[in-house]
Parts: C-alpha cells; sequence; structure tokens
C-alpha cells in the first residue's frame, strides 16, 4: 500500500462526470483519477473546503455514529480495479477488535477527509489505473527560458516575419 493524499475534484471534459484524484505522496507521484457520483462529489468538496453543513450529510453521521461507539477510522484503502471499476476498504479500530469494511472509494474517501484518517492506494491499483505526470521544468529553468526569448525579442526585427520569413526561415523560392 502507497500513502496518497486527495489532489483535486474535477469534472471529466466530455461527460461533466465528477473525478476525484489521488495522488501517490511518494515518488513516482501517479496519480489515480477515480470517476464518482455527484452526491458524494459533494461531500468530498466540502470536506476539502472545511464547511460545516447545516445538517449533517451522510458521512458526517457515519463519523458520528463511529465515533459514538468509541471506534475511529484507521485508514482507508483502494484496494482494487475490478471490471473498471474501484474497490476500497474502510479499516476501523474499535474496543473490540478492527474489522475492514467493503466500501465505494468515494464513500471511503469522504469519510476518511472528515475524520482525518490517512489514505492508501495498492501497488497494483497504481500500477493499472495511475498516470504518471511529465516532471515540470523548475522556476529556475523558465525563467532562464523567458530571459532568452526577451533577448531575441528586443533582437529581432519584426519585418524578418513578413511573409511567414521568420529567423533561421528558408529563402523564398518565388511563387506563392
Amino acid at each position: 500500500m502507497k500513502p496518497v493524499d486527495v489532489l483535486g475534484l474535477n469534472l471529466e471534459t466530455g461527460s461533466g462526470t465528477p473525478v476525484v484524484v489521488l495522488r501517490e505522496q511518494d515518488a513516482p507521484h501517479r496519480l489515480l483519477p477515480i470517476f464518482i457520483g455527484g452526491r458524494e462529489a459533494v461531500a468530498i468538496a466540502l470536506a476539502l473546503s472545511g464547511e460545516t453543513p447545516p445538517r449533517p450529510l451522510t458521512h458526517d453521521l457515519l463519523a458520528a455514529l463511529i465515533d459514538s461507539l468509541d471506534a475511529h477510522v484507521d485508514h482507508v484503502e483502494v484496494t482494487e480495479v475490478r471490471d473498471g471499476t474501484f474497490l476500497a476498504e474502510l479499516v476501523v479500530a474499535g474496543p473490540h477488535g478492527g474489522v475492514n469494511l467493503d466500501s465505494r472509494p468515494s464513500d471511503a474517501i469522504a469519510l476518511a477527509l472528515r475524520v482525518d484518517a490517512p489514505m492508501f492506494a495498492s501497488d497494483a491499483v497504481l500500477a493499472e489505473a495511475g498516470a504518471l505526470v511529465p516532471d515540470l521544468p523548475d522556476e529556475g529553468t523558465i525563467d532562464e527560458d523567458v530571459d532568452r526569448f526577451r533577448a531575441f525579442l528586443d533582437e529581432v526585427d519584426p519585418s524578418e516575419f513578413e511573409k511567414g520569413q521568420g529567423p533561421g526561415a528558408p529563402p523564398d523560392q518565388g511563387g506563392s
């Protein structure tokens, strides 16, 4: 199991379906997008924003119930991808021992965010459904590139761009 955090909550461009994106805490920092339902997206968004609804939502009620039984959510695990569906478990510990409860990842994440429980994803899930994001250049490299481009703009003659004749372009062969 690898520790993960919620990187964000988005809408998939084509369908408008909510997607929660988990990010592996350690290298290689794979991203794990999980499609979720609208209600679960609202529950996760509220937890991420720190807002408390006027009346408890299902996940708030579940957190209160677990607490009232002198138990706690030890952690959440995204355990498997089966037929394109993610599976998860809530690991709950209490005075009578611990139990692993089958859960939808969205419900497990919404609850974990409310009770500040750690979240994990299995190596197999990250290998199958995780995505590597290319390394972005650091600030120094970006600043150097911007400085080189500004120097180029200061020195270039705008007439070199007429008729597609940019600097280094092949000479016009005549014709149109």
